[in-house]
Parts: structure tokens; sequence; C-alpha cells
């Protein structure tokens, strides 16, 4: 039975790297390394949770080709229960990921199959089964966006299963518009400063948690990169250093900080505990190409977590 269903984005990332330029049209540029990884909020964030101990199920959909099926081996590797469409009409969304040299990224994105995820997809049954549902890459999920995924929070909420949500970047500019719906389901909000700052109307974290509380959400968490991260669940609230690691690549560090946090939050830890976890599993996503290649265990976790220095 999972503890957690992710529900989102599922994505094969072909990474190239170093890229810290594009090369003119029609020449050649020799890279270092390019590899395929699985990537997506909703599926990294499903094998972080695997990975750290967390009995999880992964909803989505991907096309029936050679990237899907390699998505489906990746959950299968780590034991996660798959409620996968498979799509004849579209194409697994991909994404070229072009990684610098300093470990920042740039992409070119092929929603796919993913624009097709719907609400019907995610059955009473499986809901009834988890403590948490998490929602993973709003925005990119046009069949979700607004009172059809407020309708899957409610029906979530209505079997006592908890709700968690992680925004991406709305190319459409919406935002609140589309948010705005959910809001008053939600245990959880998980967003980066620049994705908040649109929803929230201000790039302060602490403003932009406390009026996102006052719409109904329980605990929003702004995911801050080298800077940690600022929590606010009402009973405490405050920022989180991160911890100082060497960058290979930040491909999927969001997802798995959204992993580590819901582990630590099903745990029963206290909010400040859970987001030294989540920021240590985020820093260990760093270290290795690929969204949850650097993801160890959570015993491995927690010694990182005791043995690393923070940044100042």
């Amino acid at each position: 039975m999972p503890d957690v269903t992710c529900v989102g984005v599922l994505v094969a990332d072909v990474m190239v790297r170093p890229v810290d330029a594009w090369p003119e049209r029609g020449r050649l540029l020799l890279v270092e390394g390019i590899e395929v990884h699985s990537g997506g909020p909703g599926h990294t964030t499903g094998v972080t949770l695997a990975k750290l101990g967390v009995p999880t199920a992964v909803v989505g959909r991907a096309g029936a080709d050679l990237l899907g099926t390699f998505l489906m081996d990746v959950l299968r590797e780590h034991r996660i229960e798959a409620h996968v469409r498979r799509e004849d009409t579209a194409s697994t969304s991909a994404t070229v990921v072009a990684v610098a040299s300093s470990g920042e990224r740039s992409f070119l994105h092929l929603p796919g199959a993913n624009a097709r995820l719907a609400p019907e997809d995610v059955p009473d049954a499986l809901l009834a089964r988890s403590r948490v549902i998490h929602l993973g890459g709003y925005f990119l999920l046009p069949s979700l966006d607004g009172p059809p995924a407020a309708g899957l929070l409610q029906r979530a909420k209505a079997v006592g299963c908890r709700t968690s949500l992680d925004l991406a970047w709305d190319v459409h500019g919406r935002w609140m518009s589309i948010l705005a719906p959910c809001l008053p389901h939600l245990d959880l909000l998980f967003g980066n400063r620049d994705e908040l700052a649109h929803v929230a109307g201000t790039d302060h974290p602490a403003r932009m948690a406390a009026r996102l509380r006052e719409r109904g959400v329980g605990i929003v968490a702004v995911k801050l990169g080298e800077e940690g991260a600022y929590v606010d669940g009402g009973s405490w609230r405050g920022r989180v250093p991160a911890f100082s690691v060497e960058v290979v690549d930040t491909t999927g560090a969001g997802d798995a900080f959204c992993g580590g946090f819901l582990a630590g939050y099903l745990a029963g830890w206290d909010l400040e505990r859970t987001t030294r976890f989540a920021n240590a599993v985020g820093a260990m996503c760093v270290t290795a190409m690929g969204g949850a290649t650097g993801i160890r265990s959570r015993a491995d976790t927690l010694r990182f977590l005791e043995n690393t220095p923070r940044r100042g």
C-alpha cells in the first residue's frame, strides 16, 4: 500500500554536458557526455521517496514508445506501484537538458502524453489507500488546470488522504488564476522563489508564504536553491540553510526536495528537521547527473546531514 501517490509529469531527460554556448547554426559542438535519465516532477519525486524507503505509487501517462518503456523500467526497478497509461497517439514527454559547467540548465521540452493526464486517471481506491497525494508539475498538465485539479484534491481529502502540490513554470503566465481553486484543499504547497513570486505577487519568502496560507494552504515550502528553503506551517516558520556541496547538475533538485520533505512529514518530524532533511536530499541530488541518481537511502541521507557543512 503506497504512503504517497505521485501524480504528474513523467519525462525522459536527455542530458548534455557541458553546454556553455550554443553552436552556430549548421556547426558541431563537442561535449563530454550525453546521458538519458528518468525525470519529471511526478517521476523524480516518486523515485526519491522510494529510495528513501517510502512505499510509493506513480500515476501518469507515457507514449507506447522506447522512452515510455524506459520510464516504466525505472519505476519497476525501484518497486514503485505504477498506474501509467501508455498512449498510442502521443509520444512520451522528453526534455533535452543542456547543462552548463556551473551546473545550471537550459531546456528544450516536448509535453507529449503528459498533456493528456486527467483526474480520472487517479482512481478513488488508490486515493483511499494512500496517506498523501502529491501533484507534481502543476502548470505543465493542461487537462488538470484549475477546477479539475481542485476536484481531484477534494476527492483525496474526502477519503482521508492528505494533499500536496509542487509548481512548475507557467509558460502561459496564468499563475494565480489557475492555482487559486486548489489552494483551500492543499495541506502542502511547494514552489521555488520565482514561481511563488508570480503566484503571490511578492518575491519575499515570508510574505509569499503568509499570503498563500491566508488562502487556505496548510504548509508552504519556498525552495531557495543555494539559500536553502523557507517554510511556514503556522506553528513554525523560518529559513533553513542549504548544504555546501560541489554541484554537478541541478536537474531534479526541487523534485528531490519535495520527496525528502514528504518523507519527513510522514515520519512525524517537526518542520525544521523535515526541512533540513529535504535540503540534504536536494543537496545529494545535485552531486550527480540526472534527477535521482544522487539520491541514496534514508540512513545515508541522515549521515550526510550530520557530516556535511551548511552554507553561511
